[in-house]
């Protein structure tokens, strides 16, 4: 299993950051669209390193499908062949209030900005005239003189985050692999995701050995009493923040949680941050994320996506993780062998 570590969007914590997640021994790394720029930690780090690179997620609907294809293109280009797109699509709140954007049926919306992109590479590759015309976006006119031309590393694929079955499936039709949300448990994904993959899958077409499923996790990591306590209490604080979201309660529903969304959602509109925290416990953490030794995470995050997830993408919210921990469950998930095809 391929192992992704999150680099630093800081750009005076960039280059300590790729070398820290080298030195852990992880195959590549993501950026996140959070207080920086998602798109130049990766700048950075490809210059730097030899690792693979990822959005996850870069959001699609404020952004030009054009506006990505043109970063990924030449991110794509600069890492040579290292990089992969990863869009999301956020949620309400955020894409009106914070991004300033119209929402509206993001699965479908999503969906349609992959295929954009997808349009772009296809007339930059020569391999087809620009005529896109789908519900949200139209895309009709690309002159040569903003065309770069065939990419020498071919396009990067395109990855859409997801959650839902709905979302998900959209992603097996039209995407080159999806990126499993990370609030997550194991009857979710098993109940909810894995169908969802196999229906967008039969309808385009396609093997499971053609899409591919970056599965997320967020990991409480420790070997001491403290550390472990000091993990589990981050990951908990991103847990009740997640489980406050409307779209996220079918998560919770799944383990009988559900009536717990309604409580937290609440709480966070009042910025009770602490009383949201102390409404997640602690197996509520190694359900939704998982905890323990390197060794019991690695076993956890084998056994909720061993199955059908040929690599990891590892979070540490909330807290730092000793360095020679998460060398330990770096070492622990690459040991473990892919999915079958």
């Amino acid at each position: 299993m391929k192992v992704h570590l999150q680099v630093e969007g800081s750009p005076s914590r960039v280059h300590d950051s790729v070398r820290e997640i080298a030195a852990a021994g992880a195959d590549g790394m993501f950026s996140f669209e959070g207080p920086h720029d998602v798109f130049f930690p990766l700048v950075a780090a490809a210059g730097a390193c030899d690792l693979e690179l990822m959005t996850n997620v870069a959001i699609a609907g404020p952004r030009s499908p054009v506006h990505l294809a043109h970063s990924a293109y030449d991110l794509q280009m600069y890492s040579g062949g290292r990089f992969r797109l990863g869009l999301g699509s956020q949620i309400r709140p955020h894409i009106e209030k914070r991004y300033g954007s119209r929402w509206g049926k993001p699965a479908a919306r999503t969906a349609e900005s992959v295929a954009a992109v997808k349009a772009v590479f296809a007339a930059w590759e020569g391999r087809a005239p620009l005529n896109f015309r789908g519900d949200y976006y139209t895309h009709t006119l690309m002159p040569p003189t903003f065309s770069p031309g065939p990419n020498p590393f071919g396009p990067p694929p395109v990855l859409m985050g997801a959650l839902g079955p709905v979302m998900t499936r959209k992603a097996a039709e039209v995407a080159d692999g999806l990126l499993a949300m990370p609030f997550n448990s194991t009857r979710h994904f098993a109940e909810r995701t894995v169908p969802a993959i196999d229906e967008g899958l039969r309808r385009s077409n396609r093997q499971r050995s053609e899409f591919r499923v970056v599965a997320q996790a967020m990991v409480a990591v420790g070997r001491t009493r403290a550390d472990l306590a000091a993990a589990i209490d981050g990951v908990a604080t991103l847990i009740a923040f997640y489980g406050s979201t409307p779209a996220y309660r079918p998560v919770l529903d799944a383990e009988g949680w559900g009536d717990l969304q309604p409580e937290l959602n609440d709480l966070s509109k009042r910025g009770k941050y602490a009383e949201m925290r102390a409404l997640i416990t602690e197996p509520m953490v190694r359900t939704c994320a998982v905890a323990g030794t390197p060794d019991e995470c690695a076993a956890g995050i084998r056994e909720r996506y061993g199955a059908h997830a040929s690599e990891i993408c590892c979070y540490f919210p909330g807290y730092t993780p000793a360095p020679a921990d998460v060398t330990a469950l770096v070492s622990a998930l690459r040991s473990t062998p892919p999915p079958p095809a």
